[in-house]
């Protein structure tokens, strides 16, 4: 397991869907910063940043699984609680816990694997997980 951090996000009217309730999509969107938002707050230098000394350019998102349990609307406030469940070889899988206050809303996990993109290359490929950047997150 790792550390689990909390991001923070307020649903606007134009997250929602003509009923009032948000649209599922935005909750894949809000998982995708939460997922940035808990390396940064690990301790992970930026993408930008690492790819200057590593080449990592970030961790893309290869699967993604979503379970609904209650709406939400427009004015309220989510917490979206991310932690690793589980650290492979290449790839890493996330768990997301979308909560409103005591409220489970939705849980998502994702399976992202840590790309490079080597000088001269056009595609990227997934690396071993550097043991230093699973320390920061443990």
């Amino acid at each position: 397991m790792s550390k689990t951090v909390i991001y923070e996000t307020e649903v606007m009217f134009g997250d929602c869907d003509p009923a009032g309730i948000v649209f599922f999509a935005n909750f894949s969107r809000w998982m995708d910063a939460s997922s940035l938002n808990f390396f940064v707050k690990c301790g992970v230098p930026p993408w930008r940043e690492l790819y200057k000394t590593t080449h990592i350019i970030g961790a893309p998102l290869l699967e993604i699984h979503t379970k609904f349990l209650k709406t939400a609307t427009y004015g309220e406030r989510l917490q979206i609680h991310t932690n690793v469940q589980e650290w492979r070889a290449k790839v890493l899988i996330q768990k997301h816990v979308v909560m409103r206050g005591d409220d489970v809303i939705c849980e998502g996990t994702e399976i992202r694997a840590l790309a490079v993109r080597l000088p001269g290359e056009d595609r990227i490929r997934a690396i071993p997980i550097p043991e230093d950047i699973k320390a920061k997150c443990m």
